[in-house]
């Protein structure tokens, strides 16, 4: 997956690796992923000609994670199958069924961490199972920190949010997803790149 470096969701991962960054947190805190921050994006090869983008629209995650030791538990992520969108109602539609994610019967794809290596103050793998189509397998996710702090408004109130990006790269083929791959037309690599803000709750 990469061949081990496949990954979705989850975009929470960011936290494995911000130990000793921002201010202490006395304990523990969870953190939700903002729904209104976060993007899910992906691209697959056509016949070689061009790489066709996508989204997935729905997803969600929680965590619980300590700013002061940088300790990260709890971590899980889901994707809403059908929310995929390419801009092409009928690519849409054959993507959402059993050549490929097969949204009906597999509504959700899912992430649950397992590990994580830290190799900078701003960077790091976290390593977790993914399910995609009732198949699970073990993904590396890179992450990259972007910031960690205390949201700008509203003054009064702010909220204490993290923002990262993860990237990672799946072989759909190794999820059941044959169709088209021997001849390929369709690519078995997808790219995917997660950008994600996460509140304390």
């Amino acid at each position: 997956m990469g061949r081990q470096r496949n990954g979705l969701i989850a975009g929470l991962t960011c936290l494995a690796i911000v130990a000793g960054i921002g201010p202490a947190a006395a304990q523990p805190r969870e953190y939700v992923i903002d729904p209104d921050h976060l993007s899910i994006a992906f691209a697959v090869e056509h016949i070689g000609y061009a790489a066709v983008h996508g989204l997935f629209t729905e997803g969600a995650g929680h965590f619980v994670y300590d700013e002061e030791t940088g300790e990260l538990s709890g971590l899980e992520a889901t994707i809403q199958t059908a929310s995929v969108f390419t801009g092409h109602e009928r690519r849409d539609g054959h993507v959402r069924g059993g050549d490929f994610l097969d949204a009906e019967t597999h509504p959700q794809i899912h992430f649950v961490m397992t590990g994580a290596e830290r190799l900078s103050d701003t960077t790091g793998l976290v390593h977790g199972d993914l399910t995609i189509r009732g198949v699970t397998q073990p993904v590396t996710l890179d992450v990259t920190l972007n910031k960690i702090a205390d949201y700008p408004f509203p003054a009064s109130n702010p909220n204490h949010v993290i923002g990262a990006t993860v990237t990672t790269t799946l072989r759909r083929s190794d999820f059941g997803m044959t169709y088209a791959v021997e001849n390929g037309w369709v690519g078995d690599e997808v790219p995917l790149t997660i950008a994600f803000e996460a509140i304390a709750q």
